[in-house]
């Protein structure tokens, strides 16, 4: 199915794409974007952006992912925790069937795990002040957009004197790792398409630090295909006059200065750490971790448990496309062995990964 035939302004998308082609044509070295969001990823896959626009440009996808950049590391634990007695894991739903190194929680949770899916985290503080007898471990994966709603729930639990709701932290902040890609010379990114619901939290001053230490391009995008079109001609224009500055296509929703009440809820509840990434390794201050004045909640340090030996999925190349240095069709697993009904890696499973997109759009 042709979704773009379903959009209602398809001709300024066209429009666009038409622009975009009468500028780079003739161009030797195509420009390389990438999109750092999951979100960008599926509607650029959804909508057949990349077949609008002329070979002088090249979009490629990013860790925007955030279940996706989420190590095995910290699913084997999720999994040794949810095998101990009188304990609920609580997750949001793309969590359930990513593998880790030999178990998922799915699988966990069909062997008799008391494991939960919630839309929220304040769900699982309902349910810990319903199950007080029980420990009850939320699991806290995301960028800065969904980091502020776990903190708050942190707060609301404390408040409430519930002291058997814990959070395994795994939170993951954006411009770091758009940083080390930028300085890797296998990619070449000419230009970053920023996240939108990042950008609402921390703000689009956030990504200043790239275009002077990097010299690359930076527009804050939201995720209609007019949108995405409009942030990859502003992109080009920079490109093409030697600009490098953050702009914000975004501006209905996305400031300058981001949410200063979310930030601060942010501050409060956690601080920054040296976080794993699948695929990327551990980038100084790019992890959000619970603070030492909330300790109480974090269940990696209040719940000692036996984690198994760490083991990677042999042939799944999650880690390379997460970088933006292949496709998911260079993976000799896409598609075959590896599929949305039966995943061997993240990038399959989470409905923001850049396999899952493309396997569902684009073969």
């Amino acid at each position: 199915m042709n979704y773009l035939d379903q959009f209602r302004d398809k001709g300024v998308v066209k429009g666009l794409a038409q622009r975009i082609s009468s500028l780079t044509k003739g161009r030797g070295r195509p420009l390389t974007f990438m999109e750092v969001c999951g979100t960008h990823t599926m509607a650029i896959y959804q909508y057949g952006l990349r077949s609008l626009l002329p070979p002088e440009v090249r979009l490629i996808s990013g860790p925007g992912c955030p279940v996706c950049v989420t190590p095995n590391g910290y699913l084997d634990r999720a999994v040794a925790l949810s095998r101990l007695p009188d304990l609920i894991i609580t997750t949001f739903g793309d969590m359930l069937r990513v593998p880790g190194s030999s178990s998922s929680l799915m699988e966990e949770r069909a062997k008799g795990a008391d494991i939960r899916v919630v839309y929220s985290p304040l769900d699982a503080v309902r349910i810990a002040a319903g199950n007080p007898q029980k420990r009850v471990v939320f699991l806290g994966v995301g960028f800065e957009t969904t980091a502020p709603t776990i903190a708050g729930s942190i707060l609301t639990a404390k408040a409430q004197g519930i002291g058997n709701y814990l959070v395994l932290a795994s939170h993951k902040t954006m411009p770091q790792p758009m940083a080390i890609l930028s300085a890797d010379p296998e990619l070449a990114v000419d230009g970053y398409i920023c996240p939108a619901h990042v950008s609402a939290i921390i703000g689009a001053d956030a990504y200043r630090f790239l275009c002077r230490e990097y010299r690359v391009p930076c527009v804050v995008t939201g995720f209609e295909p007019t949108d995405v079109m409009q942030g990859v001609e502003m992109l080009v224009r920079q490109a093409l006059s030697g600009q490098s500055k953050v702009e914000i296509q975004y501006s209905r929703v996305v400031r300058w200065e981001g949410n200063a009440k979310a930030q601060a809820i942010l501050a409060e509840v956690f601080t920054p750490f040296d976080a794993d990434w699948r695929g990327i390794g551990a980038l100084p201050g790019s992890g959000l971790r619970i603070a030492d004045s909330y300790h109480a909640f974090d269940a990696e340090r209040a719940i000692a448990v036996t984690v198994e030996e760490l083991k990677e999925h042999q042939g799944c190349l999650c880690g390379e496309i997460l970088k933006g240095k292949v496709s998911p069709f260079d993976c000799p697993l896409f598609g075959k062995s590896c599929t949305t009904e039966s995943p061997v890696g993240a990038c399959m499973v989470s409905s923001e990964g850049t396999c899952a997109a493309a396997y569902k759009y684009a073969i």
